[in-house]
């Protein structure tokens, strides 16, 4: 039996920082802290945003600033209660959510 969950997802410059930290690291600690069930950082090879300029990691076009994706599941009303204080952090960038169904969590 499926569990109702949320996805979050946030996308951010790998140069963007927080606290003295990598944005993405900050999310990560932040996250579990809060007792978010999971959370993934993922540097994404090519990418742009409302900003439309273009990050891309091909060698001769090296860029410093690669998007990061913070991939975030858990139960509705946990994603819900973060929202606001994620928004808060995230200077710019991208966060959305979306309902998902979790057939499998961790061990049986």
């Amino acid at each position: 039996m499926a569990l109702q969950g949320k996805l979050l997802k946030i996308y951010v410059g790998e140069s963007e920082r927080y606290r003295d930290k990598p944005l993405y690291q900050y999310l990560i600690r932040w996250l579990k802290e809060k007792g978010i069930s999971g959370a993934t950082a993922s540097r994404g090879i090519e990418g742009y945003g409302k900003d439309n300029i273009l990050h891309t990691a091909r060698l001769l076009e090296l860029s410093s600033d690669l998007p990061i994706v913070l991939e975030v599941v858990d139960r509705n009303e946990k994603i819900e209660a973060i929202l606001p204080e994620i928004c808060r952090i995230v200077p710019k960038g991208l966060v959305f959510s979306t309902d998902v169904q979790i057939h499998k969590q961790g061990k049986d």
